[in-house]
């Protein structure tokens, strides 16, 4: 499992890990039943506190994403679509309010933004 944190982001350490095992779940690449590595196996190999990890796999544990049995680490969940499409849709929705915010902030009227949403929808 190869997963990359970037220190100077302004996005925390925590939630780059929990994004990208998402990312890997969705992907297929991180499939059901399959085991993430330890804690420290993980705090290891980033060089960040086992705090930092334990707080993702938390995350991903509440978000139904993962399944911790103690003494024996953490595994994906069973795919839950239901989850995991509401996840997807979580993500186009924050895209297209960023995009939103940059035509607004350089001075385009909500009206043509919507023009351009449906001109583009139109594809």
């Amino acid at each position: 499992m190869q997963i990359i944190v970037n220190s100077s982001l302004m996005v925390p350490i925590y939630e780059q890990i929990v994004e990208q095992i998402k990312t890997l779940i969705r992907d297929g690449k991180l499939e059901e039943n399959s085991v993430l590595p330890s804690v420290r196996s993980l705090s290891k190999d980033l060089k960040i506190s086992a705090l930092t990890v334990k707080k993702a796999y938390d995350t991903l544990e509440t978000e139904g994403f993962t399944i911790t049995v103690h003494g024996k680490g953490t595994y994906v969940a069973p795919t839950n679509t239901e989850a995991l499409f509401e996840e997807q849709k979580k993500e186009v929705e924050k895209d297209l309010e960023m995009a939103i915010q940059k035509g607004r902030r350089i001075g385009i009227d909500d009206e043509d933004i919507k023009k351009l949403f449906d001109l583009i929808m139109e594809g």
